[in-house]
C-alpha cells in the first residue's frame, strides 16, 4: 500500500503548469458564455449528462441525468433546463445546489468521444410553463434544474480515445457481480437476492417515471 509520505505532491499553479505546460490557443480561446446553434443541436442529439455540485464547505458529488435524447430544454441562449424524474430521493446535488449554486455539467453522447461542457449557476424550480414541454410517457417532471451558462466549450475525445468506452468488446460490466448482489453484499439490504434481482429485474424500467 502506498503511504503519503513517499508522494511528490503538487503545490502550486505554477509547479502544475510547468510540468503539464502551456494551454494551447486552441483550448485557451475555445470557451463562450452563451449557446452557439451547434451546441443547441449537441443537446437536441444528447440522451445523458453528469451534474457536478458542492455544498458550502466544498464537499462534493456528481449525478447522472438521463432522459430521451433532447431532455435538456433551452430556455434562451445563456439558460438551460434539466427535468427531474424519480429516484432515489437522496437529493445529494440538490442539496447541494440550496447552499451553492455552482454546477459543472458534462453531456454526452453515445459513440461521440467528445463531450459539450457547461458551468453556471443553478436553481431549483417546483412550476413553471415549460414543464409541460418535458413531459415523458404522460408525465412531467417532479422539478427542474434551472443552469444559468457561465460558460461553455467542447472537450476533445481523449479520454474517450484510451478508454475505448464505445467499444463494446471493451466492456466488461458482466464480469462483476449482478447490481442486486452489490446491494444484497455491500448494503446487507434485508431482501434476499432473488427478490432483488427481479426488483430490479424487467420490472425496474417500467417504474422510470412513476416513482
Amino acid at each position: 500500500m502506498a503511504r503519503a509520505a513517499e508522494f511528490v505532491e503538487i503545490k502550486d499553479a505554477e509547479e502544475l503548469r510547468e510540468l503539464l505546460g502551456e494551454v494551447t490557443p486552441r483550448a485557451a480561446q475555445k470557451e463562450r458564455p452563451r449557446l452557439h446553434a451547434r451546441d443547441r443541436e449537441w443537446l437536441a442529439a444528447s440522451p445523458f449528462c453528469l451534474v457536478a455540485t458542492s455544498d458550502a464547505a466544498g464537499d462534493c458529488d456528481v449525478s447522472p441525468k438521463g432522459d430521451p435524447a433532447g431532455f435538456t430544454l433551452v430556455l434562451d441562449d445563456t439558460t438551460i433546463a434539466i427535468p427531474e424524474r424519480p429516484g432515489n430521493r437522496r437529493a445529494d446535488g440538490f442539496h447541494n445546489i440550496l447552499a451553492n449554486p455552482h454546477v459543472g455539467l458534462v453531456y454526452l453522447i453515445p459513440g461521440r468521444n467528445e463531450t459539450l461542457r457547461i458551468n453556471g449557476r443553478a436553481r431549483l424550480v417546483r412550476e413553471a410553463p415549460f414543464f409541460e414541454q418535458m413531459v415523458v410517457k404522460g408525465h412531467r417532471p417532479l422539478m427542474a434544474m434551472v443552469v444559468e451558462i457561465d460558460e461553455i466549450f467542447f472537450h476533445c475525445g481523449k479520454a474517450f480515445l484510451r478508454s475505448g468506452l464505445w467499444k463494446p468488446e471493451s466492456w466488461t460490466g458482466d464480469t462483476l457481480p449482478s447490481h442486486a448482489r452489490l446491494v444484497k453484499e455491500i448494503q446487507q439490504d434485508p431482501m434476499s437476492v432473488e427478490e432483488l434481482e427481479r426488483y430490479y429485474g424487467a420490472t425496474y424500467a417500467e417504474k422510470l417515471y412513476k416513482g
